[in-house]
């Protein structure tokens, strides 16, 4: 039995581990939940999983919470940042699912790592903000970090059991998004009710908006240079529409390793979950007969500017990565709120990192006061 903290228990991610869970009541117990604002929701999992420790955002949901969810204060319920952090860290939790969205997720993975937790990690944004030090970390505490994106679990699958000495380069796949087909002069005129509709797969709303900008591909790119200790020359990005190569991986040989599967995001959640084991899911594996062709395409970095965007940060370094998170963030809230639009998300991403005085080799507070100066200076923009 392996007992799981959960952050970000209420989003996309962390209803599937939760489905997970329930599918294996004998394999795993939870003992943390996490959400933001919603409530109603968390509550129906307290209910159902009894964990130890619950958290929201603040003290005035959290109230609501206790009032209206929890039955005889079995749970203890927590909010803010040191809510967050106590769920992380719990002595119980042996596994910490980070599946918070955006830049909330930083710290409380921060925490996990240097408890020494061993962190399944679907919050690519704390990668992106401060992978160098979350790997030092991770490397020193001896925690091992297992990823929950598909790609990434695709490429973690692909180079077990091989040198790592002997990779040569990382193809990592993405859909295209809803409007790969879509001409550059009419991408201004999308709704963030188009952009929302992804063709493969079922994300929460700012990671649909960034699969569709191919701004969630860039990130990943950041991610799968800390992840797997690579240069970003060696990670090449490949739109596969079809997506049923979850990404692949070429050795020195020129031999090159995929993971294939239909777009399910259990089965690379329940793979960090069981690592080094699998899971019988009950899933159907890809119908090749009837799938007939699968097909690939370089990415348009002009007709999908985030993208590149997110390579020139990682090019450069520094607090540059931050910055573009913390501007992205911003600028898609924006957009989905109605007062940007499509195209001005990539506008709104370059203005802000034009401006950025980046600090060379930045620790924990430089990234965070990054961060900030960020938003700031995109709400600006806006």
């Amino acid at each position: 039995m392996k007992h799981l903290a959960i952050l970000g228990s209420t989003g996309s991610i962390g209803r599937n581990v939760l489905r997970v869970v329930e599918q294996f009541p004998d394999e795993f117990s939870v003992v943390a939940l996490t959400a933001g604002r919603n409530i109603d929701l968390l509550g129906e999992q307290v209910k159902r999983f009894s964990p130890q420790v619950a958290v929201v955002l603040d003290e005035v949901l959290a109230r609501r919470l206790r009032q209206q969810f929890v039955p005889n204060g079995h749970v203890e319920i927590l909010h803010g940042a040191d809510g967050y952090k106590a769920a992380a860290t719990l002595n119980s939790a042996e596994l910490v699912v980070s599946a918070m969205v955006g830049s909330a997720g930083l710290l409380p993975t921060l925490a996990a790592i240097e408890h020494g937790k061993a962190v399944a990690l679907a919050n690519k944004e704390s990668l992106v903000m401060a992978g160098e030090v979350l790997t030092q970390t991770a490397r020193e505490k001896g925690a091992a970090i297992v990823p929950i994106d598909s790609e990434h679990s695709a490429i973690f699958q692909c180079l077990a059991g091989h040198r790592r000495q002997d990779l040569k380069q990382i193809l990592l796949t993405a859909s295209g998004g809803p409007f790969l087909e879509k001409p550059t002069q009419d991408l201004d005129d999308i709704t963030p009710e188009m952009a929302l509709r992804h063709p493969t797969w079922d994300m929460g709303p700012k990671v649909t908006i960034d699969s569709a900008t191919l701004m969630n591909k860039g990130l990943e790119v950041i991610e799968a240079r800390w992840l797997f200790d690579v240069p970003l020359e060696r990670i090449q990005v490949v739109i596969h529409p079809e997506s049923i190569i979850h990404s692949m991986v070429v050795y020195q040989d020129s031999s090159v390793i995929a993971q294939l599967a239909l777009p399910d995001m259990r089965i690379p959640i329940a793979y960090a979950l069981s690592y080094p084991e699998r899971l019988d899911l009950g899933l159907s594996c890809p119908d090749f007969f009837e799938l007939g062709a699968l097909t690939f395409r370089e990415p348009d970095l002009d007709k999908f500017a985030c993208l590149a965007l997110a390579i020139r940060a990682c090019r450069l370094g520094k607090t540059y990565p931050a910055v573009l998170n913390a501007a992205n963030e911003v600028a898609v809230r924006a957009f989905l709120d109605h007062r940007i639009g499509f195209g001005r998300i990539g506008e709104t991403i370059q203005e802000t990192m034009a401006k950025h005085e980046p600090l060379p080799d930045p620790g924990l507070s430089d990234i965070l006061s990054a961060d900030a100066w960020a938003r700031r200076t995109a709400e600006e923009a806006i």
